[in-house]
């Protein structure tokens, strides 16, 4: 048997299957985020924003839902602070933000929580 080429293993992308207790209604959380929702079918919603993405699956089970952490890295906390507060999603749905703040594992970041309980880490990398 020959070795595969490194270009043959290419990793390519790698995406979370993230849950969703109302689909329709995680679909314009997202979307209302500023994700571009780029298809949408058999209970599977492909979801970007830039260079990052995730798949949003019409699929609930509340322990998963409740355990379920994703991590987004940005260039700059604060700003998307900013946008997540002045988005009007937190009215809108119900969600959960916290303040930014530094962590001892350098990073500046804050959580959000979408309409499934599943929690966000948005940071940014600080020296």
């Amino acid at each position: 048997m020959g070795t595969l080429s490194p270009e043959a293993l290419q990793v390519t992308e790698i995406k979370a299957f993230v849950p969703a207790k109302d689909f329709a209604l995680a679909k314009q959380f997202y979307t209302d985020l500023g994700f571009t929702l780029a298809s949408d079918g058999g209970g599977i919603a492909y979801f970007y924003y830039g260079n990052s993405s995730f798949l949003l699956q019409d699929f609930y089970e509340p322990k998963h839902c409740e355990n379920f952490m994703m991590h987004l890295l940005v260039s700059d906390a604060a700003a998307w602070h900013s946008h997540v507060v002045s988005s009007g999603i937190v009215e809108k749905y119900g969600v959960k933000v916290s303040d930014v703040t530094e962590q001892p594992w350098k990073m500046l970041d804050f959580v959000l929580t979408d309409p499934s309980g599943v929690l966000w880490r948005i940071g940014q990398n600080i020296e």
